[in-house]
């Protein structure tokens, strides 16, 4: 039976699922609160100048293209992409710095070059992690989050034991050089927790680094936005911005519709890709499912202070993406999860588009991303943010051996209120909640509201997590919940 659906927000969970329904015959539309479509991937132009928003690392291609072949399409059909190399460098001190190439041989070799007969350690290493990649994303990720019997299958019974140890345990058992430990936890930085508290079954994400290699769209994240938009748009979605939601009205414990410039508009169903703290927000108390107690008690993924700058310039001795671990990795964790606060000396990481992407910049000139992860919830003014960038600028200036506070014709920042303004993001978190322990899988929000009917949720602060593929899962496995409901023409509920 066709059914009226109204979707929440327009980032890549909500676009996914606004695919899988209208696949299904339903009437779709996305209300978007802001001007353009995206959400936290949106796109920022200023001056012949290109930036991607938010995610700038396109890793697991394979989720990607599962998600178009359940479409009878290809990633090709909408977009193309260039495979980096190299992936990344890591950097350490004043041009001191690890490369990490797009295939393993060479990894390997690095690996064994910082640390005797670390090369073959990793090898095994990464073996193990695309065994846990095979069962996480053939299986585990794309069940629902509803009950512990989705961990409990044959592929999985024999590895429930990795969600007991941690990343950073099973890293520090293998390697010793620290530079190599670090290179090895960033990827479930990914997850937004430390890696001392990620369960070692996420090493996987060493597999989608180091196995899978790191790609990019040619023009850009944002091409898989609009990719994902042309395509819905081809199944007949509408997609409606400049559409703040008000209110979810709710009638006999069930959703009827929303309310946007005090006009009500009637939906059958109602599914929210904003952010589920906010959302609730939209409800009656006595029909949210969660607390305002619950929402304090959980972990979140960090916050961020980002910058667009624009270089009058090329940038010399620099990769397409750049980590700078040139100081305490342990204790700028700490500043964000231990003892929030801003940390004395930040990690960041730069991201230089343009020098895969020609139309990024205008010529001879270069565009620049720059990333501090921060504590959600912390204070946030703009003198804060001119102080950070003095900070990371000097520092990449002697680590890089150049010059270029004088080479900048512009610079935007962004950070936690702005994540709270633009994005209704719960204490301004940059990647949702983190996948920890106590907050995997089933133990995460749910995609179905417990309490009010035709109410469902998608996005990184539900299942499968933070990320973007994790967020396409997300979008499909919402579909189906949906779709299920349809079909048994009820929807239980517990008050």
């Amino acid at each position: 039976m066709k059914k009226t659906i109204a979707i929440i927000g327009s980032g890549f969970s909500a676009l996914a699922a606004s695919c899988y329904l209208a696949q299904q015959g339903n009437s779709v539309t996305i209300y978007e609160k802001n001007e353009t479509i995206g959400g936290r991937a949106r796109q920022f132009k200023k001056d012949g100048f290109t930036f991607d928003m938010g995610p700038s690392w396109y890793w697991m291609p394979d989720v990607f293209e599962r998600f178009f072949h359940d479409f009878n399409k290809k990633t090709s059909d909408y977009y193309e992409l260039i495979k980096l190399n190299p992936a990344y460098q890591v950097y350490f001190g004043i041009n001191d710095f690890i490369s990490i190439h797009d295939n393993l041989e060479e990894i390997k070799t690095a690996f064994e070059n910082t640390e005797k007969g670390s090369g073959e350690k990793l090898q095994s290493f990464i073996n193990k992690a695309k065994s846990n990649y095979d069962i996480a994303i053939k299986d585990l990720v794309y069940r629902p989050g509803i009950s512990p019997l989705e961990l409990i299958t044959t592929k999985t019974i024999f590895k429930l034991n990795q969600f007991f140890s941690t990343v950073s345990t099973d890293v520090r058992k293998e390697f010793k050089n620290e530079r190599l430990i670090q290179i090895l936890e960033f990827p479930v930085l990914f997850l937004g927790a430390k890696p001392s508290k990620t369960p070692s079954f996420y090493n996987f994400m060493n597999y989608a680094d180091f196995g899978l290699g790191t790609w990019h769209p040619k023009t850009g994240m944002f091409d898989v936005v609009r990719g994902i938009k042309k395509l819905a748009l081809e199944l007949g979605v509408t997609i409606k911005t400049n559409s703040s939601i008000e209110k979810i009205i709710v009638e006999n414990k069930t959703a009827t519709g929303i309310v946007i410039d005090g006009k009500i508009i009637n939906a059958d169903i109602v599914l929210s890709g904003a952010d589920y703290h906010h959302t609730e927000t939209l409800l009656e108390e006595k029909y949210r499912a969660y607390s305002q107690e619950y929402w304090e008690s959980r972990v979140f993924a960090p916050s961020s202070l980002l910058f667009f700058v624009g270089f009058n310039k090329k940038i010399e001795h620099i990769s397409h993406h750049a980590l700078f671990f040139d100081v305490d990795f342990n204790q700028h964790a700490a500043d964000i999860y231990d003892n929030p606060k801003w940390p004395d000396a930040p990690l960041f990481y730069a991201n230089f588009p343009s020098k895969t992407d020609q139309t990024a910049a205008p010529e001879g000139m270069e565009t620049g991303f720059f990333l501090i992860p921060l504590a959600p919830g912390i204070q946030d003014n703009e003198q804060l943010r001119k102080d950070y960038f003095e900070k990371i600028i000097t520092r990449f200036e002697q680590l890089t051996q150049q010059q270029i506070k004088n080479s900048i014709i512009f610079k935007k920042s962004f950070c936690k209120n702005d994540f709270v303004t633009d994005y209704n993001a719960y204490k301004g978190n940059a990647y949702g909640m983190a996948n920890t322990l106590l907050q995997t899988a089933f133990l995460r929000p749910k995609l179905k509201s417990k309490k009010v009917r035709n109410l469902y949720f998608t996005g990184q602060l539900t299942v499968p997590g933070p990320g973007v593929p994790p967020a396409l899962i997300s979008g499909k496995l919402v579909a189906e919940l949906i779709q299920k409901s349809i079909r048994s023409k009820k929807d239980e509920i517990t008050i």
